[in-house]
């Protein structure tokens, strides 16, 4: 069990499913045709600005298919055809907002708009809670069943994934989806989108509080609405923030004592000998020792700014390292190149090199870099300001920059082609997480949205 990962639920279990499944269409759907946020001539010349125009064209996939739009996560080679994450469009948002302009305020604001939404127009609760992803455009899927609608279903319901049964609500997805719509209602003053982040603050607590030995908030429901048995750290990372958000943003002290109770949770979690956090509990009785994955290693030091805690940063940097090359076995990258940063959990470097990550997926390289993973190191880096943090941070961002100019060329967004050298992809090779799904070589939301975060020195985990 791990932060975002579930039984039959998880958002990334598919991840590369254009690898192993018939992808036919998918080619015949790059059309060539080029987004106007930066076309596939020249493009804009920045790094940071190249990863803004992928988020852009993600997000301007399905012009003709409404009003409301979120970013498509994945590009169409991954297989999930126009899913989008609500975890990857609130970090969407958040990028958006690191930037500082009216144009970045108002693609935030209309995914702000979209999330709320979708939490207004559930198929089945009336509740506060968001799903795990949308559909935002039209597909035929693998067994030729026809997806015509948009976000907005023709009969006016949020457009709900679930073709792939992403069906369920996370309480980390939901976190970060209040920490977005929060951060918007700091920027904006606009009460709707406090209003928004309060309902999922409150289903949370309705849904995920837990009076177990542990503590804390476990992991929420699956698509059936049955709740699920695990305690994540990442998850009540998250939610230091989202509710310590709310209680500056409301006032209202109950939200100061659930944070409290969060929190208490994570720091449960730590081990002092080894200088790092377990990924949760399966019961709320026993703390799930291994795999130990990278992000509740970075997030706590963004959430909580504990020095006592800050050496999960170094754990991090020098247990999950990885440098992968065409010379690894299973690598993907092209002759001549290299990438630095780090992997998934302490099971990535452990992976059986011999055998597919999942039926159907290409096996694994143990030094695969997790692109996404890097970015949390490089802003936490950054956010800690120690001796050498910021030369670090730099060689980490340099290998990302250069991700993004040479991996992923030629993928297309709901058929379109993207912006030259704009978009991050997951991982420089298959990797497998050790959590029962992998990693791998499209360009992503998610990872170009923290890169962008780090870039700007942006802490989305701050209150």
């Amino acid at each position: 069990m791990n932060g975002r990962q579930g039984p039959a639920l998880s958002r990334r279990s598919l991840i590369g499913a254009g690898l192993g499944i018939s992808a036919a269409g998918l080619t015949a759907a790059a059309s060539g045709q080029a987004f106007a946020a930066g076309s596939t001539g020249s493009g804009p010349a920045s790094a940071p600005a190249r990863g803004h125009a992928f988020l852009a064209a993600a997000m301007d996939a399905y012009p003709d298919h409404g009003d409301f739009r979120l970013t498509q996560s994945y590009t169409d080679q991954a297989g999930l055809f126009s899913t989008a994450f609500t975890y990857d469009n609130a970090l969407a948002l958040l990028a958006h907002l690191a930037v500082r302009t009216p144009a970045g305020l108002t693609r935030a604001e209309a995914l702000g708009d979209a999330l709320l939404y979708a939490q207004r127009h559930d198929p089945a609760y009336d509740d506060g809670r968001l799903r795990q992803a949308y559909n935002v455009g039209p597909y035929t899927f693998y067994d030729g069943s026809l997806q015509p609608d948009g976000l907005v279903r023709a009969d006016g319901t949020a457009n709900v994934g679930t073709q792939f049964g992403f069906t369920g609500t996370a309480v980390g997805d939901m976190a970060w989806a209040g920490i977005a719509l929060g951060a918007l209602a700091r920027r904006t003053g606009a009460r709707r989108f406090l209003e928004g982040a309060v309902r999922i603050g409150e289903w949370i607590e309705r849904t995920g509080r837990t009076d177990e030995p542990l503590g804390g908030y476990k992991f929420g429901v699956d698509g059936a609405n049955q709740k699920l048995p695990f305690t994540s750290t990442e998850h009540n990372t998250d939610l230091v923030c989202l509710f310590g958000r709310l209680a500056r943003l409301t006032g209202d002290r109950v939200w100061l004592e659930r944070r409290g109770r969060a929190e208490a949770f994570v720091r449960r979690m730590w081990e002092p000998s080894g200088g790092f956090f377990y990924t949760g509990t399966n019961d709320g009785v026993t703390v799930n020792e291994s795999p130990v994955p990278e992000d509740t290693q970075t997030w706590t030091h963004l959430a909580l700014d504990s020095r006592r805690h800050s050496r999960s940063l170094d754990w991090a940097a020098a247990e999950l390292a990885v440098l992968d090359h065409s010379g690894r076995t299973n690598s993907t990258v092209p002759t001549g190149q290299s990438y630095e940063g780090v992997t998934f959990s302490s099971a990535s470097l452990l992976a059986n090199e011999g055998a597919p990550i999942a039926d159907g997926q290409p096996r694994p390289d143990r030094n695969g870099v997790w692109f996404e993973g890097t970015a949390h190191l490089a802003l936490a880096l950054r956010d800690r300001g120690a001796r050498g943090d910021e030369a670090g941070a730099r060689r980490l961002l340099a290998s990302i920059e250069r991700a993004q100019d040479l991996l992923g060329d030629g993928q297309t967004v709901g058929g379109r082609a993207l912006p030259e050298r704009s978009g991050v992809v997951s991982a420089s090779s298959p990797l497998d997480t050790g959590f029962g799904f992998g990693y791998y070589p499209y360009r992503h939301t998610g990872a170009t949205a923290w890169y962008l975060m780090a870039a700007a020195r942006f802490n989305p985990l701050r209150v």
